[in-house]
């Protein structure tokens, strides 16, 4: 026998085509309620937050430990209908409650998704009837965070690094190789140019190899839980014995490769680019370089998204909320989707690469 309740929906407006959205922007949607027939309902809300969650166990002898930790950035809820509503019996049908709420304009990371951890952020719609178990529907949204690369020196500035290595065994000889790149951050998409002085003192013909490789860190109860991945494996052409060369190699980062994520306190989303030479019967040299990766900037679409009405608009005429009457803010107050956004500098979004200690 079907239920009173058909089904329940939470969906939301996209502002652009890439189906993105960043502090300051207006989030709006509508909750879907179908009835077969007539409902009681005791509260119909929708909730809009944003959090940050790590959970993975280890197996220490016959103990197993969970370690988990959690930040929330922010939670908002808006009544549709709320008990002190009289007559909350709705006849059956499609009900269709539209709301809006504005992200907070306030630094947080990017959605983010890795083995043991994610940052959320979701829209969430919760049905209430008397002696029953809430019925609820979820949709998440892609947040990005802003970024002005041009506002911050240290992105762009240019990184060197040298290594050399004595053969030994079964080759003799010297290899050496001083390592440039132009600067520190990239956009997605965009190419990294690695400029390289190669030196083959060796008996052997060596290879430039380089990768572009990401690092997950997670953190919980004084522990961290690491995960590395290979992204981008290039090789160079050999270079014969007694031989020095200049090489350059441009690895481009993939358009829809994830932001660095270094502003959460739980975990953290790091690039690397390793290059190193490939010599036979010996332990290769390698040089890594930390690299941070922003986000592209993102086209809003030609219509504006709808103006933000305190933390949501409520359809029945009902202007309370848990907070009292929000009145709506003035239309030259409305967030442009082009606006400059914060400088990194201003947050302390970066740590100095110098104080990040030894290089995974």
């Amino acid at each position: 026998m079907p239920g009173t309740v058909k089904s329940l929906k939470v969906t939301y407006n996209p502002i652009n085509e890439s189906d993105t959205f960043t502090s300051g922007d207006s989030v709006s949607g509508q909750v879907a309620l179908e009835v077969a027939k007539d409902c009681e309902v005791d509260s119909l809300l929708v909730k809009f937050k944003g959090k940050a969650s790590v959970l993975w166990s280890e197996r220490h002898g016959q103990v197993t430990v969970v370690y988990s930790s959690k930040d929330k950035y922010f939670s908002i809820k808006h009544y549709l209908i709320q008990d002190k509503d009289h007559n909350n019996v709705l006849p059956p049908g499609i009900h269709i409650y539209p709301f809006t709420f504005q992200i907070p304009f306030q630094e947080m990371p990017s959605s983010f998704k890795g083995s043991v951890g994610k940052i959320v952020y979701s829209l969430e719609a919760r049905l209430s009837r008397s002696l029953r178990i809430d019925k609820t529907d979820t949709v998440k949204i892609k947040f990005v965070s802003n970024a002005d690369m041009s506002s911050d020196p240290q992105l762009m500035e240019p990184q060197h690094e040298t290594k050399d290595k004595k053969m030994k065994l079964f080759n003799s000889g010297m290899v050496a190789m001083d390592v440039d790149l132009e600067k520190t951050g990239f956009c997605q998409g965009e190419g990294i140019m690695v400029v390289a002085c190669i030196q083959n003192n060796s008996s052997r013909p060596i290879k430039p190899k380089y990768c572009l490789y990401r690092k997950h860190s997670f953190f919980a109860r004084g522990k961290r839980r690491l995960d590395t991945k290979d992204l981008l494996k290039e090789v160079g052409e050999p270079i014969p014995p007694s031989a020095s060369e200049k090489v350059t190699r441009v690895i481009t980062i993939p358009h829809d490769l994830e932001p660095s994520i270094l502003n959460c306190s739980i975990l953290k989303a790091e690039y690397r680019v390793r290059v190193n030479l490939d010599v036979k019967y010996a332990t290769d040299p390698e040089i890594k370089f930390n690299i941070i990766i922003l986000p592209a900037a993102q086209v809003a679409a030609s219509a504006p998204p709808p103006a933000a009405s305190g933390f949501g608009f409520e359809p029945s005429g009902n202007t309370s909320s848990p907070w009292g009457t929000v009145p709506a803010p003035p239309a030259a107050a409305a967030p442009q989707p082009l606006d400059p956004p914060p400088p990194y500098d201003a947050y302390g979004m970066y740590p100095t690469m110098t104080d990040s200690g030894k290089i995974f």
